[in-house]
């Protein structure tokens, strides 16, 4: 048995960089659903998907039990998305705040995630403490502090295949217009892609992909600022990715309390039995034959009352 036969660091980083870039391409959209854990992650590579997205505000609400107010750490971020990258095979997109401070902190920022094996790191112009992106409330930095946050992130990388993609917050506050005159500097920046935060039609979405000259990310937020679209839809429009962040957190929130309302009044889950995976099937998710062919490889057998 080699390395890479292992149940656990299935995925080489390098390699999936370079399946990322190659799968955004002109013509054609990604859709990369949000996870926030290891169960979503299999769940979405289980489902057929070729990339994810980790969020930022779903890692924040699974591990701290807060909502997305930049209270989450860069260590905190970091060790969920290794903790992602080790159980799919699937290019993770990582979300990564405003980057966790000043230029050094942006170029540490890639270096870790780069090292995780992350293939696409999100940084966007928020000022700090920053905000969930459909809120109000939110405050930018200058322009040309986020182009220098871009500079630093695509100068950090190693390996020219991981992807920058930048987010701009402009349009809630400043107008469609100022958020694209951001969008220009960003890509002229070397940002590899371009996230204009919550366009508010779609005539706005079609601006968005009609004048920013890299590809362009659109934001799937149920109940949010941007129309919620169908791929083919998002495609039409001209978008290279598209992100579905909290679709899955939303789902489990819902499914969640009906169970454990079920639960509560009736004193079972029977109700609910057809709607969840097995216990089998919930193991075989995760490769547990392979853990204990492993086991088997290497444990000494011990002999009976030994």
């Amino acid at each position: 048995m080699k390395g890479d036969d292992f149940p656990l660091s299935l995925g080489a980083g390098g390699s999936r960089t370079g399946k990322l870039r190659g799968a955004v391409q002109p013509g054609r959209l990604l859709m990369a659903p949000g996870v926030f854990d290891c169960l979503t992650a299999r769940l979405a590579e289980c489902c057929g998907f070729s990339a994810v997205y980790m969020t930022g505000s779903g890692v924040s609400i699974s591990r701290l039990g807060a909502p997305d107010v930049a209270l989450l750490s860069f260590a905190e971020i970091l060790d969920q998305a290794r903790r992602i990258a080790d159980v799919t095979t699937l290019p993770v997109i990582a979300d990564a705040d405003t980057g966790y401070g000043g230029p050094l902190n942006v170029i540490r920022t890639v270096r870790e995630m780069e090292r995780a094996g992350i293939a696409a790191i999100q940084i966007e112009d928020q000022d700090w403490p920053k905000r969930c992106g459909h809120e109000l409330g939110r405050k930018l930095v200058s322009r040309e502090e986020m182009v220098g946050r871009v500079k630093a992130a695509v100068d950090a990388r190693v390996a020219s295949d991981l992807m920058i993609i930048a987010r701009t917050d402009a349009r809630t506050m400043d107008g469609l217009d100022a958020a694209l005159d951001r969008a220009h500097a960003y890509a002229e920046a070397g940002a590899d892609v371009i996230f204009v935060e919550s366009p508010e039609s779609v005539e706005e979405m079609r601006r968005v992909t009609g004048e920013v000259r890299v590809p362009t990310l659109a934001n799937q937020v149920e109940g949010g600022r941007t129309p919620l679209l169908p791929a083919g839809e998002l495609q039409e429009i001209g978008f290279g990715l598209a992100i579905y962040p909290n679709s899955i957190t939303r789902l489990f929130g819902h499914m969640g309390q009906l169970l454990f309302t079920e639960l509560r009044e009736s004193g079972s889950t029977r109700a609910f039995a057809d709607r969840m995976l097995d216990h089998r099937a919930l193991w075989e998710l995760f490769e547990h034959r392979k853990f204990i062919e492993v086991e088997e490889r290497y444990a000494v057998k011990r002999q009976a009352g030994k």
